[in-house]
């Protein structure tokens, strides 16, 4: 006989409205203090952002990125990002990195002179290191990737609400987007208050975030949808509380199971996609709590329709009932 692992029992009976004005009021002080984080501390921009230019190194000892900052180290470099490159094409004694140095207040690139002092110093590590490549991101380029990077959420965005509006309802479409934003914004004020570097990969990491709380949305919105036409006389708030409460092993057992190898990446996975993982796990946290104490908010606010085919589905002829979509939205 199989083991079956359970982390929510089959039958569940929670009621997520119970505390709906403090988890709203909890929403809204996060994201308004995301933006006044925002506003006051910034975001810290990798070079990405910022310009710089990435030197590219090769040697045949082993790439040990401690000493090569320790090498840097006093050069007043700035912003420097060191990362092991790896490529089942390499020979066995070919061993190659990347030193990203961000460009310096007030000046357009890095400078000759900066680029051959670090060359300097990365020899004193092994003196037959070489440099096949060395390329600058102006700050035009950097500018234009701002530009990019905001469009693309922007997009991202507006694609999903029309998918939603398209699927379900415009009320639907609105409590996504809402649930979206949020998520967003408050990973953004996570980085910004902790001054955690904001780069390319971390755009990639808010795209994933969206399409992840997005389905998990999604998922939530089916089940309500059926459930609308299967209970067409309960409150739309039992039907909601039912819908999330069907959908909680799912939740749980995706959201559990993602989390494992996040975290395992997290701890074991090293500073260069520290920032990047670290996005997409407080993104699924907060996602999975916008799913269901955020979105769904929004569409009891707004109601829905109640009037999908006849009163009684065992009776075709029934004439159609609307319910009020406020019907037994009393705070307990």
């Amino acid at each position: 006989m199989g083991f079956r692992l359970k982390l929510v029992p089959d039958q569940t009976n929670i009621d997520f409205f119970r505390w709906q004005f403090v988890t709203f009021g909890l929403s809204s002080f996060l994201m308004l203090a995301s933006v006044v984080v925002l506003f006051v501390n910034g975001l810290n921009f990798g070079i990405d952002f910022r310009g710089g230019t990435t030197i590219r190194t090769e040697s045949s000892q082993s790439v040990d990125v401690a000493a090569y900052r320790a090498a840097l180290t006093g050069l007043d470099l700035g912003d420097v990002a060191i990362t092991e490159v790896f490529d089942p094409g390499f020979r066995a004694d070919q061993n190659v990195a990347q030193v990203r140095i961000s460009a310096q207040d007030g000046t357009e690139a890095v400078t000759p002179q900066t680029i051959a002092t670090v060359e300097d110093a990365l020899r004193q590590i092994d003196p037959n290191m070489t440099f096949p490549s060395v390329e600058s991101v102006g700050p035009k380029v950097s500018a234009e990737l701002v530009k990019t990077a905001i469009y693309s959420v922007l997009a991202s965005l507006a694609a999903i609400s029309v998918y939603i509006w398209l699927r379900f309802e415009w009320q639907f479409a609105v409590g996504a987007i809402v649930s979206l934003f949020h998520d967003v914004l408050i990973t953004m004020g996570i980085f910004a208050l902790f001054q955690i570097r904001f780069d390319l990969t971390t755009i990639a990491a808010l795209l994933t975030i969206v399409g992840y709380s997005i389905n998990d949305t999604v998922v939530v919105f089916d089940r309500l949808r059926e459930n609308l036409v299967k209970y067409k006389t309960r409150a739309l708030r039992e039907v909601m509380n039912l819908s999330v409460n069907e959908t909680m092993s799912r939740t749980v057992m995706t959201s559990g199971t993602t989390l494992l190898a996040l975290i395992a990446l997290l701890v074991l996975g090293g500073d260069v996609i520290r920032g990047f993982v670290f996005a997409i796990t407080f993104g699924i946290l907060i996602g999975t709590y916008s799913s269901i104490y955020v979105a769904k908010n929004f569409v009891l606010w707004l109601g829905v329709r109640r009037d999908w085919g006849p009163s009684d589905p065992k009776d075709p002829k029934a004439p159609r009932k609307n319910v009020s979509p406020f019907e037994g939205a009393e705070e307990v």
